[in-house]
């Protein structure tokens, strides 16, 4: 499991409070309010994160799921068999710890650029 932080936010960068938010992959759903931490299974697919509030139009984030470094201690060290292990029950793997959802917008997050967001589409933020 990791923890994961998940906030929304309109065009301008505010706040908003009490977005309804599902995440899912692979290995479950999850659901929060936000802003919150939230537990989720880490797995190799990628997480998607969809914010709902009345009044805004919904927000998309997509997390990019990356091998961690003992998933490479593995396959050097453990002959693979390790990795193979951590591979199919996800704990090789791990998400960015943040999750800044933008409402009317899509965003791409990645842990290998911890703390900046990418805005892949965006859209009108408030109806």
């Amino acid at each position: 499991m990791q923890s994961l932080s998940v906030t929304a936010a309109d065009r301008d960068g505010k706040t908003i409070e009490k977005a309804d938010c599902v995440m899912d992959n692979d290995k479950g759903h999850w659901a929060a309010s936000t802003p919150s931490f939230v537990m989720v299974h880490r797995s190799a697919e990628d997480l998607t994160v969809v914010c709902k509030k009345e009044g805004f139009t919904d927000g998309v984030l997509k997390a990019v799921s990356r091998a961690s470094g003992s998933m490479f201690g593995n396959i050097i060290f453990g002959g693979g068999v390790g990795a193979l292990i951590d591979h199919n029950s996800g704990n090789g793997y791990n998400y960015p710890d943040q999750l800044p959802v933008k409402m009317g917008g899509s965003v791409l997050v990645d842990r290998k650029d911890q703390g900046s967001a990418q805005h892949v589409a965006q859209g009108d933020t408030n109806k």
